[in-house]
């Protein structure tokens, strides 16, 4: 049984990270986050100490080793996006492997930086990174090795989850933060489809706002039109006339891959291969970082050349500008 750290319990994510602990049969000793809305605990560990101020947590897990002999083993960070850096250099120097949601740092050369830190501490950090553990995606790698070498393959990324107005005045809309539109929800599938369709030959971006963004990515095995958005507006009208508020599609030459299932389940297999020491390290999300870093940076073109159908709906205000 190995001992586990929180950090960011009252996080949108926290309870599968939770779950993940409970189901591999490992223990939850500490939690901390600065707001106290955590009663979860109470379904997965009721008898881990909580903190709500990040120095009582720290010397919390101090006096645990030194006191109580109990070493701490992995830090699950489920912080925001640009505290994620800190948290993984304490949960290294305490000793332990750090286990980080998406993304992993906002910045390519936050990486490097953190690579030292593995190297002088001698400990681990582990991205989480579900979709490569979706039996879906799985298959579709697969099915794309075994076919032909020399076959460049069209893809349509659409993914649009709605987001209320509180999304703007929450770290999540202040892209020093968050990394914009691109970083919160896009990372994951600017991995999947690096790890499946190769290495990055062609970014562009068409179009950049506060609740969208759409592009053009060329991979060696791909060549990708995507389309995000936080505003519900956009949703397709059969999806609003389901009452959904999320729609998610990938379409590979014409044809819809299925992965709308099993996505609870993604974060404990992540769990059981970082335990098993199979997870993936911090090179493996380097290519995902570089993509939303250039995606935050660069100048949007305007409709030209390859884009995403959505890309031609109409722009919508700020909801905070008058």
């Amino acid at each position: 049984m190995k001992n586990f750290a929180l950090i960011g319990a009252a996080g949108y994510i926290a309870p599968r990270h939770m779950k993940a602990i409970k189901e591999t049969n490992n223990n939850l000793i500490a939690a901390y986050d600065k707001f106290d809305s955590v009663g979860i605990i109470d379904s997965y560990f009721p008898n881990a100490d909580f903190f709500v101020e990040f120095e009582r947590f720290d010397r919390h897990i101090e006096k645990l080793k030194y006191e109580k002999d109990v070493q701490l083993d992995y830090v699950s960070i489920c912080t925001p996006n640009y505290l994620h850096d800190a948290h993984i250099r304490m949960a290294l120097r305490r000793g332990a492997d750090a286990i980080c949601e998406k993304p992993l740092v906002l910045n390519p050369w936050n990486i490097d930086a953190l690579g030292n830190i593995e190297k002088e501490t001698g400990q681990r950090i582990w991205n989480i990174l579900q979709l490569r553990v979706h039996p879906s995606i799985i298959a579709l790698k697969e099915k794309i090795a075994n076919g032909p070498k020399d076959k460049i393959y069209d893809v349509d990324l659409t993914y649009l989850t709605s987001r209320g107005n509180w999304y703007y005045t929450s770290w999540k809309g202040d892209i020093s933060k968050s990394g914009g539109i691109a970083t919160n929800i896009g990372v994951h599938f600017y991995d999947m489809l690096s790890w499946v369709f190769g290495n990055v030959k062609e970014n562009k971006v068409h179009v950049h706002t506060h609740d969208r963004a759409a592009g053009y990515l060329e991979f060696e095995r791909a060549r990708v039109r995507w389309f995000l958005s936080i505003n519900e507006d956009v949703l397709p009208d059969e999806i609003k006339a389901k009452g959904q508020r999320t729609y998610r599609s990938i379409t590979i030459e014409g044809e819809e891959l299925e992965f709308s299932g099993g996505f609870t389940d993604l974060h404990t297999t992540s769990y059981e291969e970082i335990i098993k020491g199979n997870g993936y390290g911090i090179e493996e999300c380097r290519q995902a970082i570089e993509i939303v870093h250039d995606i935050r940076h660069m100048e949007a073109s305007g409709l030209q050349g390859e884009y995403h159908p959505f890309a031609k709906k109409e722009l919508a205000k700020h909801p905070f500008t008058k």
